[in-house]
């Protein structure tokens, strides 16, 4: 009996393993933009839909009818990977959007921006880059922590400004004399940090609306994205 139970645990070891392997892929792929967990988000089968296994297609997992309620989980430009009953179990793929609705109105064109703003995001913090319409949890995965903040909280949100100063160490060295042999030598004597770069990032409840920078403030290399959206579910 040990042996069975065994192959039948390390079965359900390897399943598991895959399962994690495959969001793992999932969750790195530059394409897709994952949609949190508590954020519940349904859309409606309004036609027959097939659901794939993988966003580019491939294996048919079973068929959606119509008056299905679909789990949004995630998205491409050009597809959804949802959950929802098929017609004999609950199964989770890829769908086209076009036999899809939704109770909300302009819901797939809010669902577009939020795709084109998160491409925009991931692109930004990959440069090591702010954009006005950035959150500062953004900007602090893009530049990192801020050298100085300045902050104040009213009724209507929290508005500030950080500071974000680049600096470069220069190290200094002075002649010195020997006493015995006369000979001139550098030595060490000290290390000053030269401010290169000050970057002033100004926020308006935790959303940048502004951004100057010593070495450059010309408007026309200031990015503009769209703000966070926001579901109403």
């Amino acid at each position: 009996m040990k042996p069975l139970i065994s192959l039948v645990t390390a079965a359900l070891w390897l399943c598991v393993s895959q399962m994690s392997m495959a969001q793992s892929r999932l969750d790195n792929d530059p394409d897709v933009v994952l949609f949190e967990s508590d954020k519940k988000m349904t859309l409606l089968v309004v036609k027959p839909t097939t659901v794939f296994a993988t966003k580019k297609g491939g294996r048919k997992l079973g068929t959606y009818p119509e008056d299905t309620k679909l789990q949004l989980l995630g998205m491409t430009d050009k597809g959804y990977k949802v959950k929802g009953k098929a017609k004999h179990s609950m199964v989770t793929g890829w769908v086209s959007p076009k036999n899809l609705a939704s109770t909300k109105p302009k819901f797939v064109e809010e669902l577009k921006k939020h795709y084109e703003r998160e491409m925009a995001i991931r692109e930004l913090i990959a440069n090591k880059e702010v954009a006005i319409g950035m959150t500062i949890g953004e900007v602090q995965k893009s530049i990192g922590e801020p050298t100085k903040k300045e902050s104040r909280l009213t009724k209507e949100g929290r508005s500030g400004k950080w500071e974000f100063i680049k600096g470069k160490e220069q190290k200094h060295y002075t002649n010195t004399v020997d006493p015995r042999t006369g000979q001139v030598f550098r030595r060490f004597s000290h290390v000053t940090v030269e401010e290169q770069e000050k970057l002033t990032v100004e926020f308006e409840n935790d959303v940048v609306t502004a951004i100057s920078s010593l070495e450059n403030n010309s408007p026309g290399n200031i990015r503009i994205i769209v703000p966070p959206i926001y579901f109403g579910y």
